[in-house]
């Protein structure tokens, strides 16, 4: 066992006490920050409104990590990183954008521009996906992506635990691709190691019946941070660097966050058909309608982690897959479509109940 991987190990495990000491401390003394108004509950799931402040801890942790990196003995400078200083500032801006919301109830259009400019950061700082060979379509898709993702974890922070937990295997999965990559970033894995105890530490919180939210503060950071390290550790994959798979590329990706991938198209298709906003909160995800098929909130997390955890096993196999051929491609094509058909036919499902 090598020196940095005990580091690495310590640091997880402070950085999860941290977590649950920093949430306690902040469920204790901030019981009413991010509860915006008393209407709050006609859009959340749970009958009484909580404290939504699990991004404070998150963003602190991610300092901490930045720190212990720069502490660790590593002589090189970050802020000559020019990716390390776009993850810095679009997590600082989502943050932001989150925690204002929280507060004051932003306009969509707000929090939207927001998005935008954390892409355009990520973009501008050479955190950007390498999928075509026209740079400024890769640009578009980018942007596109960090939307995307942003406000499919922000619509997927509908029920107790779902988020914190498909976010952990998210971001675990980040961790296994870097593991196998040729040459780590050790600020990477600090960011990552770090993100990750402190979602792990929250779960704490977080499990049902929880006991507070992460809110849009939490949502948002996550939500870009999800977006960048996608694009490092699956859109680019860092253990083909010489090899540029597009099948591969975009089948890693979509296993990785195949639940935000489903839910925010079973949502959006539901509501276009009826004719509403895709962007408006409502009761309507994939984990409601499990729920209105008589599975208990703790079922309904039990499920998403079961599936998070066969996925993680999909991108640990395509990782040490070295023979990427046709019969690969149709296996994972069809375990993505079968997840996803599989979520929105409980909407289906549900509504036939109902009636």
């Amino acid at each position: 066992m090598t020196k940095s991987f005990l580091v690495a190990i310590l640091f997880f495990t402070v950085a999860v006490v941290f977590s649950i000491v920093i949430n306690s401390i902040f469920l204790k003394f901030f019981r009413n920050l991010g509860i915006r108004n008393l209407d709050d509950n006609q859009i959340r799931w749970a009958a009484t409104a909580k404290p939504a402040i699990g991004g404070l801890s998150f963003f602190i942790i991610l300092l901490i990590s930045i720190s212990a990196y720069s502490f660790g003995g590593n002589n090189q400078n970050l802020f000559e990183n020019k990716q390390f200083l776009g993850i810095l500032l679009s997590a600082t801006l989502g943050f932001l954008i989150g925690l204002a919301d929280d507060a004051y109830n932003t306009k969509p259009l707000l929090k939207f521009s927001g998005q935008l400019f954390c892409g355009f950061i990520l973009v501008s700082c050479g955190v950007s996906i390498h999928l075509f060979g026209n740079e400024y379509i890769n640009h578009i898709l980018t942007v596109v992506w960090v939307i995307g993702i942003m406000n499919s974890i922000n619509m997927l922070d509908n029920m107790d635990a779902i988020t914190t937990s498909v976010s952990i295997f998210i971001f675990g999965a980040c961790l296994l691709v870097l593991y196998h990559s040729i040459e780590p970033d050790p600020m990477f894995l600090y960011i990552l190691v770090g993100i990750l105890a402190s979602l792990i530490g929250f779960m704490f919180f977080n499990w049902n019946p929880a006991r507070m939210y992460m809110g849009d503060t939490g949502s948002q950071l996550i939500g870009v941070l999800l977006a960048a390290f996608g694009i490092i550790c699956f859109w680019n994959t860092p253990f083909d660097r010489y090899i540029q798979i597009e099948t591969k590329q975009i089948l890693l990706t979509v296993i990785a966050f195949i639940l935000p991938i489903a839910d925010t198209t079973t949502v959006t298709i539901n509501r276009l058909r009826r004719g509403q906003s895709p962007f408006v909160g409502g009761k309507d995800h994939t984990t409601h309608h499990l729920s209105y098929l008589g599975y208990s909130d703790k079922k309904v997390a039990l499920i998403f982690i079961s599936i998070s955890l066969v996925s993680l096993g999909m991108v640990y196999f395509i990782v040490r897959v070295i023979n990427w051929n046709w019969m690969y491609i149709v296996f994972f094509t069809l375990y993505s479509l079968a997840i996803i058909i599989a979520l929105y036919y409980t909407t289906v499902a549900s509504k036939k109940i109902k009636k």
